[in-house]
């Protein structure tokens, strides 16, 4: 009977120990999501692709971009290519079916029944709302960049991404790809652009990756791996004490 107590108490002592070792590190994580989008070529962008990756702490956003293959010039300069995040719609790129016009270019207003209106504006510096949206002089610019800032994102932003809604896209074509009936025609957002200027270029849902992944390659399991290896340190100490205490009081009775 004594020696069912000790070993009893033990496990019971082990078990919290044990749970507390797996599902610590996971309430650790659920303060970070990280969120990725893969970009792809929209109209006649050809070439284009791209990544783009968000970590998200609260209301703080972390990003991180690359893209290449995108129109590298304008009127002999680099080409500002604006970028948002698109929310509050179906939360999808859209295909050549939402080119209503028929000039065989899906344009910034006929994509947004897909990915929704401009909810942040992914700017190089100062104002990230959608006023700064068509801002060419803070976007990043030229066929191929990389783009790292970190932001605070507003409410109506938070929710379309976590709710599963949040489209990246990124703006401006090249005039001498699209068709010939849409190179003369104007922007519908700035009238005094071309429709190449604000016309979608690369467009990618932005997905919540899988917990416990991280950018950098398991850093994020090493934590649950160092606890669960914790747990199971605490419970062979467990084990010997209760062993060594099971000893002592059988030679006590001897």
């Amino acid at each position: 009977m004594r020696k069912s107590r000790v070993l009893t108490v033990s496990a019971a002592l082990a078990a919290p120990l044990l749970a507390g070792a797996v599902w610590a590190p996971a309430a650790f994580a659920a303060d970070t999501t990280m969120y990725q989008a893969t970009l792809n070529s929209l109209n006649s962008q050809t070439g284009a692709t791209g990544t783009l990756s968000l970590t998200l702490n609260g209301s703080s956003a972390t990003i991180t971009e690359h893209v290449s293959g995108l129109a590298p010039t304008f009127m002999n300069a680099p080409y500002p290519h604006v970028q948002h995040i698109h929310g509050g719609a179906q939360g999808v790129c859209p295909d050549m079916s939402a080119d209503k016009s028929g000039d065989g270019v899906v344009s910034t207003v006929e994509g947004q029944p897909s990915y929704g209106k401009i909810l942040t504006t992914l700017s190089t510096s100062g104002d990230t709302s959608p006023a700064a949206g068509t801002n060419v002089k803070t976007a990043p610019s030229g066929g191929s960049y990389d783009y790292s800032r970190t932001i605070q994102l507003d409410d109506a932003t938070m929710q379309s991404i976590q709710g599963g809604n949040a489209v990246i896209v990124v703006h401006g074509d090249d005039p001498s790809k699209l068709p010939s009936a849409a190179q003369s025609e104007k922007s519908e957002l700035v009238p005094s652009l071309p429709l190449a200027a604000t016309s979608p270029a690369l467009c990618g849902a932005l997905k919540a990756m899988p917990a416990g992944a991280a950018a950098t390659g398991g850093g994020s399991t090493a934590g649950i791996e160092d606890g669960a290896l914790a747990g199971l340190g605490a419970v062979a100490l467990l084990g010997a004490g209760g062993a060594l205490a099971y000893r002592r009081r059988a030679q006590a009775t001897r």
